[in-house]
């Protein structure tokens, strides 16, 4: 072998094998649903920030804020709007807001950042109003979306920041908010907005820079034999306290306060008597910081103890682009606060504060627990009636020691690439009887996640781009009733329907989707979400029940000998691999042949070349593999250069057309081959030669570093990415192409079938499409590599 094709196989090996290591760990969707404009999308110009958003299926609109408007939209179809109401600032405020160093056209707006239901017509609603937070009523009556003017203080109901992140939630007639609640965001409030208000201790032990992400509300008094109280939970990420260590660093936490808590008498007045919070854990595959929770969703149940939270992670470090997701028991986070240890502050020699597991005896009633049976039988009714040692316990000690671990042991889901940002689930009955929770999980780059996870195996469905433009989405809302998601970003809102079942045509395409909302319905021949009696659905990937696919028909195509040919194969799947064949032989990438993720490069046609090609995809399912010929090509021998002068173009793709199931008339791309006193000479293949070998030994060189960079987890595949997702944007159609034989122009296309990232189904030609998202080119493997051998015989060239 000669030192060009050794030098790049050990290049592409030892990449292959770097690669390959680091994202053993990571999900790939199976299919990748490009933009389309079937979507429904809702905007308005010169009106910005669409990230609030209430879902009022009884009045049949979802109510959406934006910066300084209200929207009333049609619950089914929300491009159509029914109402609208404008909520703008005063000169006067945008003035004020402006003395104080804020930008008038950015930060001294109205962005709405509270809407709540309040009864069968009213809303709660509340806006930044230029760093003056404030609330006000509005109805939606008679199609009419109104303001009430009853405006009163949203200081501490709604940030003064309207980029900084809160929360807050409405249960019964009491407003709880997690947020800042003075001007320069230095002072967080975890508040309860009643006749009876309740508020945090102002201590780095309660709330240290804390980014609230989400609230909810869990009755877990109903049929509690301790007779326990109801609970509000709080995901927050804040400073650590209880690491050393000489930087700041944040960690994700949960919280909880009862909903009856009414405070203490003496100690902790007007205060939370119930305020504890735990860290929470989910580990990353490679080595990093903790990573920080962006969003929570609360998957509830008839039996609360069975309830879910579902939340999205992403890594603090810039070194990392793995997010993840993670689930949490209701029942696990409550054992921990009523039953775990706490930590507690010492003194060490250094003069400063370490925190450690507390040892000592933990006063009665428990620290922070509700007013539940153990409490009656003290005579204790209230929190007021707590004993002053109690409450000092828990004013100095509101952290537990133990952090709360995932439901599986570790995260359902780690994706690589562009950061998931948003996330709702969906609870789905499949026709085995059994309930699976679907995922919806949005990006940063404005594609939707669908994934769920099977007896521990994850599973990404499929990706869907939400927006023509990559916008990250900023708030995902779900209507299980409708079976309808809505998202929110920057610049618009877009609603999608949960499932698209008729995106798969065939039975085969239908269950290896293992999609739980669609099944094969064999009276209509259909993929369908309301399927009938008779319905074909294998959530394991079964396709045994289908019907036998019709054989693929052979495309023709005329061979011209001294050509280069290329012949696509656009694979029905990411997790797909190709496989061709040649008169019943397997094909390799050698001197004669390039097979490469979209299709097959055959250098040089000759004679001995024609004949019938098919190109199969193979899929693992399980511990199943699933074979299929996605198309055949028959090259037949040009009779003549009489008749190959006769024959155009636009006739081939034409007869090539009636022979091809279910795709685009192939066309050649180029009908001029080069003839044999234009190629190459001699020197000018040396040359060629030479650069290439450099080249390969620069490759060479570098290998090593980057795979020091994969080891200790600083490499990014999105470093990759850049080249493929500006190439994804003009796709090319799938054409048979004749390529003239000019070595020089020779490019290499990419890998044969091992992705190391994301892959894609939606190949054409020399495009390598990806998900938008940070990915790199495929290199190509060892096998594919040979290819490069044939540019060492001069008579080839």
């Amino acid at each position: 072998m000669s030192l060009l094709p050794a030098l790049s196989v050990v290049c592409a090996l030892v990449l292959h094998v770097c690669f390959g290591a680091v994202d053993a760990h990571y999900s790939v969707p199976r299919k990748t649903v490009p933009y389309h404009h079937e979507l429904k999308l809702f905007r308005e110009e010169g009106i910005f920030n669409y990230s609030t958003m209430l879902v009022r299926d009884d009045l049949g609109v979802l109510l959406l804020g934006a910066r300084e408007a209200i929207y009333a939209l049609d619950i089914n179809n929300i491009s159509v709007r029914k109402a609208e109401v404008y909520w703008r600032v005063t000169e006067e405020k945008q003035r004020e807001c402006t003395y104080k160093g804020k930008q008038a056209e950015v930060e001294c707006r109205n962005y709405i950042r509270t809407l709540h239901r309040v009864n069968d017509t009213t809303m709660y609603v509340c806006g930044t109003n230029a760093f003056s937070p404030t609330c006000d009523y509005m109805t939606f009556a008679n199609g009419q979306l109104r303001l009430e003017g009853k405006q009163e203080e949203g200081k501490g109901k709604c940030p003064f920041d309207p980029f900084q992140r809160y929360s807050s939630l409405m249960v019964g007639n009491d407003l709880y908010s997690a947020t800042s609640i003075n001007f320069l965001g230095s002072e967080p409030v975890v508040l309860r907005s009643s006749n009876l208000a309740l508020r945090t201790e102002f201590k780095s032990s309660w709330l240290s820079e804390p980014n609230f992400v989400y609230m909810d509300f869990v009755d877990e008094s109903f049929e509690s034999p301790e007779g326990d109280d109801d609970k509000v939970y709080l995901f927050f990420s804040e400073n650590a306290m209880e690491y050393d260590f000489y930087s700041k660093v944040a960690v994700s936490r949960v919280a909880r306060v009862c909903k009856g808590d009414m405070g203490g008498q003496r100690t902790l007045q007007r205060k939370w008597t119930s305020f504890l919070k735990a860290r929470l854990d989910c580990s990353l595959p490679e080595p990093s910081l903790p990573p920080i929770v962006q969003d929570v969703f609360l998957l509830k149940h008839k039996d609360w103890r069975k309830s879910v939270f579902y939340a999205v992670f992403t890594p603090q470090s810039s070194l990392s682009q793995a997010s993840a997701v993670c689930s949490y028991s209701v029942s696990a986070i409550r054992d921990i606060f009523n039953e775990g240890k706490f930590k507690t502050p010492v003194a060490v020699e250094t003069s400063h504060v370490k925190w450690v597991m507390y040892t000592g005896e933990v006063p009665v009633p428990r620290p922070g627990a509700c007013i539940n049976n153990v409490a009656h039988k003290l005579g204790m009714n209230r929190s007021l009636d707590l004993p002053d040692k109690t409450l000092q316990f828990i004013r100095d000690r509101p952290l537990m020691d133990e952090a709360v671990r995932p439901l599986t042991g570790g995260p359902l889901l780690v994706k690589r690439g562009a950061l998931l940002t948003r996330i709702v689930v969906d609870s789905v009955l499949a026709l085995d009887g059994n309930r699976y929770d679907v995922m919806f999980i949005g990006t940063e780059n404005g594609y939707i996640q669908k994934a769920v996870n099977y007896a521990g195996e994850m599973f990404i469905i499929e990706e869907i781009q939400l927006f023509e433009n990559p916008e990250s989405i900023s708030i995902l809302r779900l209507s299980s009733s409708k079976g309808l998601l809505y998202a929110g970003s920057e610049f618009g809102a877009v609603q999608m329907p949960v499932s698209n079942c008729s995106r798969y045509e065939s039975c085969v395409d239908c269950v290896l989707a293992r999609d739980p909302y669609c099944a094969w319905d064999s009276s209509t021949e259909q993929c369908s979400s309301a399927p009938s009696d008779n319905a074909v659905q294998s959530l394991e990937g079964d396709v045994i029940r289908c019907p036998l696919p019709d054989p693929v028909s052979a495309v023709d195509f005329t061979l011209v000998p001294g050509n280069n040919i290329q012949l696509p194969c656009q694979l029905p799947s990411n997790l797909a691999r190709v496989h061709w064949r040649f008169s019943h032989q397997t094909l390799h990438s050698n001197n004669k042949y390039y097979i490469y993720s979209g299709g097959l490069l055959l250098f040089n046609a000759s004679e001995s070349d024609s004949g019938m090609y098919a190109c199969d995809s193979i899929e693992q399912i399980n511990s199943r593999t699933y074979n299929q010929t996605v198309v055949i090509y028959n090259l037949k021998l040009t009779p003549g250069p009489a008749d190959e002068d006769n024959s155009s173009p636009d006739k081939e793709g034409e007869n090539s057309a009636n022979h091809r199931p279910n795709t685009a008339a192939p066309e050649p791309v180029s009908d001029n081959p080069l003839a044999p006193e234009n190629r190459s000479s001699t020197s000018r293949l040396m040359t060629l030669q030479v650069t290439v070998a450099l080249l390969s030994l620069v490759c060479f060189s570098l290998t090593g570093v980057i795979c020091w960079m994969c080891i200790h987890g600083q490499w990014k595949c999105s470093k990759f990415a850049k080249s493929s997702s500006q190439i994804e944007e003009q796709r090319q159609s799938v054409e048979y192409m004749h390529i003239p034989n000019r070595t020089s122009d020779i490019k290499l296309l990419g890998a044969e079938s091992e992705r190391p990232c994301s892959a894609n189904n939606n190949h054409s030609g020399v495009d390598f499409k990806r998900n938008g998202g940070h990915h790199f080119t495929p290199m190509a493997n060892i096998s594919s590599l040979d290819g490069l051998g044939y540019i060492n015989d001069e008579s080839e060239i």
